[in-house]
Parts: structure tokens; C-alpha cells; sequence
């Protein structure tokens, strides 16, 4: 899914800036709020990497405006719209109301969480397949232009690397955000040249990216 949260390479965004001794939370309501975002996968009946589906579908322009903790907001609340458990309009109303306006709150909706069974606890699974891909060997990222989630970044897409390592057998992410499976897939950390990916005039470093097997494919 192409969309303004896949900036990683975009120009113009300037220097990060670290702060060496940033607190967990610098304000009370981030820590209310990443709460929130945790409490709304749970109340909503859907997962993690629906949450991140979900900050992909904010509109651009909010997505930049509100800061990290603003976007969290922001996805927890449409997650439990998705799922029936606040309807359309009733944070924004019940927020007018508590400013002292005189605003009608929309009426609740059916509830229609997602239906799915996870295969066990957490991401990680046992898988029969052989591997596709073994380490040292080169690979190219598949060109995937997809309009659901996706977990590999769009600077890597027709770009080869070279395999560093295999990592345990996880769910695909593609899949489980949109609850239609697991389709667990064998992991590797990939290993690309940032003149690969960003062209001659970037400064030369090695990027480690772990990829899922259906992202990959071989080389000529």
C-alpha cells in the first residue's frame, strides 16, 4: 500500500533529530494514548498488524499534522468504527458535547467485529515448507503494488540484495491484517547497499531488512 507512511528514502523531510535522553512519554496523554491504541485491538477483535493497516489509511495530511501519538488516536478510533463498536462522527461529537455544545450524538451501529482463529500464540509458527532462499544467496524484492498492507517498504521493491540470515517462520502480516489467514511464511534478513537503493549520491551505508519469502524472488 503506497501512502505518505512509506517515506523511508523520500527527500525533504530533513535531518532526524535524537534526543539522548528522551523520556518513554514526554507528555501524560502519549502514555494514555498508546494505552488506548492497545485497548482498541482488543475491543475492536482485531490484531496489530490491522492497527498498522490502519495508520496506513489515514488521510496524508492529518497523518503528518498529528504526530505519532495524534495517528495512534486516530487508528484506534477507526478500528472500533470498523468493528460496530463506535459509530461514525461519536468521538467528535461526544468532544463537542463536553466543550459545552449542543450536539446530537450518533446512534450506535451494529457491532460487526472480524472473525478469525489465530494458529497459536504470538507471530511466530512451525512451518513444513523448505526454505526458498539460502543465506549468501543474492535475491531481488519483488515488485508488490498492492491497495491492503503490506510489510515491505516500497524503497526496496525491484531492488537486489543478498540473504544475511533466516529468521524463524511468522505469520504474513498482508494477510492477518485483513483476517483472511495466517499464510505463515519463512522470514529472512536481507542485506542491500544504500547505493542500491537510493542511488549513487546516497551516503554509503548496508541496510538489513527482514523480508518474507512471498517478497522475494531470484535473481537471473
Amino acid at each position: 500500500m503506497d501512502g505518505i507512511h512509506d517515506m523511508g528514502g523520500t527527500h525533504g523531510w530533513g535531518t532526524v533529530a535524537i534526543q539522548p535522553d528522551e523520556p518513554v512519554f514526554e507528555e501524560q496523554w502519549h502514555a494514555r494514548t498508546f494505552a488506548l491504541g492497545l485497548a482498541s485491538m482488543g475491543a475492536s477483535g482485531t490484531n496489530l498488524d490491522a492497527f498498522r493497516h490502519a495508520l496506513e489509511r489515514l488521510h496524508p495530511v492529518e497523518y503528518l499534522a498529528d504526530g505519532y501519538y495524534g495517528r495512534w488516536l486516530a487508528a484506534a478510533e477507526l478500528l472500533l468504527v470498523d468493528s460496530g463498536v463506535l459509530a461514525p462522527g461519536a468521538v467528535e461529537a461526544r468532544a463537542r458535547r463536553l466543550g459545552g455544545e449542543d450536539v446530537v450524538e450518533p446512534v450506535d451501529v451494529e457491532v460487526r467485529k472480524p472473525s478469525y482463529e489465530r494458529g497459536g500464540p504470538g507471530s511466530l509458527r512451525q512451518i513444513d515448507d523448505e526454505p526458498g532462499f539460502e543465506v549468501g544467496q543474492q535475491v531481488r524484492a519483488r515488485d508488490l503494488r498492492k491497495s491492503g498492507h503490506t510489510r515491505m517498504p516500497a524503497y526496496v521493491r525491484g531492488r537486489i540484495g543478498v540473504v544475511d540470515a533466516r529468521r524463524p517462520a511468522a505469520v504474513l502480516p498482508d494477510s492477518t491484517a485483513h483476517f483472511t489467514g495466517e499464510d505463515a511464511q519463512h522470514v529472512y534478513t536481507v542485506r542491500f547497499e544504500s547505493t542500491d537503493l537510493w542511488g549513487s549520491d546516497a551516503e554509503v551505508s548496508t541496510v538489513y531488512i527482514d523480508l518474507f519469502e512471498s517478497y522475494l524472488e531470484k535473481t537471473l
